[in-house]
């Protein structure tokens, strides 16, 4: 009989609306669920396909997803077909050994911040100045040869080149000289007056016949090897030129020096009919003289530089604007910058107060890893052609090689263990 009372009657509506379809129920599974244990019900209920209908039926009801309505169900994992690309696994960190491959005795190297006495040529061969001689040790066959001794009246030697066709070395002297030298044949091929009135401190090649030298006189010049003769100079430093480095595509050139100023020059410049030429960028944020220069490899408008004793900071430099990108203060002088040619990472050398070596990661600079051994300040470093080996010379005289960027891949490994025939450059 119908409800005479209108309130009733629409709450028996709301309430009959909600009730599920008794048809689609199994009222003996229901009681052998109420019997049951907790867990083993919870494990039927889940796998019941009255179950599952049940679900479907109350979420219709109540116009919801069914979803919302498994609380004990976990999301289902994804089923990957076999074509789908599989996520790449973590790569292992990269063992760096703490301690160098070999030590040499290097007497009588100079100890001077400004100079640049070592550098590891394309033909895998290493050049060392020990104040007036110069010694290149060969990679390949494992031996060791005088180059030069110079006349006492130009030497001592301040700074030694590779040319990048791995035959030709040039040597600067604290006469203003610098003399090249063909090392297959050992005999020297021609002598240049840079035009600087004191040493050639830092030496870049551009090209097989393009030589800048920087003085100390803060002068930069452009000579042409083939003819002798000087095509330009740079004119911006106050004071010696520490250090000098082309980008690797051979556009733009990288001058720092003891005025604590880092410039940045054009190449166009070398063909310019114009006795000196104005800088492109001119960075005056470092306040100690500035040696370690380094392009990046992999970012050719990404220029690092260091500062001595009293700045202490490398600093990242974009090319295309002028802006500095980063400052990290290290702790102690930085002698030297390294980038890794295989990996985002930069090697830095230093002087007061640790004299070590320190990796960092590119672009978070964060310190990977510090390699002590020296006892002295870590003034000159350089890199073998495959770029896995890098040879440091400090102010305790001695040459040391680190295995600080990996292992060749395309080289297998061999029991020979290098310097093996000697102990000492000379």
């Amino acid at each position: 009989m119908e409800s005479r009372h209108p309130l009733r009657r629409r709450n028996q509506e709301n309430f009959d609306r909600f009730i599920p379809c008794r048809s689609a129920m199994d009222f003996g599974y229901a009681i052998t669920m109420v019997t049951m244990k907790n867990s083993e019900r919870n494990r039927k209920e889940n796998s019941s396909e009255y179950s599952v209908l049940y679900r479907q039926k109350l979420a219709q009801a109540a116009d919801l997803p069914s979803r919302i309505l498994a609380f004990r169900n976990k999301p289902l994992k994804p089923i990957q077909s076999p074509s789908s690309p599989q996520p790449k696994p973590s790569k292992p960190p990269r063992h760096i050994p703490q301690t160098s491959e070999r030590k040499l005795h290097a007497p009588d190297i100079l100890d001077d911040f400004c100079l640049n006495l070592l550098d590891w040529g394309c033909s895998n061969v290493l050049s060392i100045a020990l104040e007036n001689d110069v010694y290149l040790w060969n990679a390949s066959n494992k031996s060791t040869a005088e180059l030069v001794s110079v006349d006492e009246e130009d030497g001592p030697v301040t700074s030694v080149s590779w040319c990048p066709d791995g035959s030709r070395l040039a040597i600067g002297l604290d006469s203003s000289l610098v003399q090249v030298w063909d090392t297959i044949a050992n005999k020297q091929l021609t002598t240049l007056k840079s035009g600087h009135r004191a040493g050639v401190s830092s030496l870049a090649w551009n090209n097989s016949h393009i030589l800048t030298t920087g003085g100390m006189n803060g002068k930069i010049v452009n000579n042409d090897v083939r003819v002798r003769s000087h095509i330009n100079s740079y004119r911006g430093h106050t004071d010696e030129v520490c250090g000098l480095k082309w980008s690797l595509d051979g556009k733009k050139l990288a001058s720092g020096g003891s005025d604590n100023v880092v410039h940045i020059w054009d190449r166009s410049a070398v063909s310019s009919s114009s006795r000196t030429t104005r800088w492109l960028h001119k960075f005056e944020e470092h306040t100690a003289a500035v040696k370690a220069l380094a392009w990046c490899p992999f970012q050719s408008d990404l220029l690092a530089s260091g500062g001595g004793e009293g700045d202490q900071c490398i600093k990242l430099w974009n090319m295309r604007t002028g802006a500095r990108l980063d400052s990290v203060d290290t702790g102690s002088e930085v002698c030297a910058l390294l980038w890794n040619k295989n990996e985002r990472e930069l090697l830095s050398s230093h002087g007061l107060t640790k004299n070590q070596i320190t990796l960092w990661k590119y672009p978070s600079m964060v310190k990977m890893a510090e390699l002590n051994g020296h006892t002295s300040r870590v003034l000159y470093m350089t890199q073998s052609p495959d770029g896995c080996t890098v040879a440091t010379a400090a102010a305790d005289e001695t040459l040391r090689f680190w295995n600080v960027f990996g292992t060749p891949k395309a080289t297998p490994k061999t029991n020979h263990e290098p310097f093996a025939n000697f102990n000492r450059i000379r």
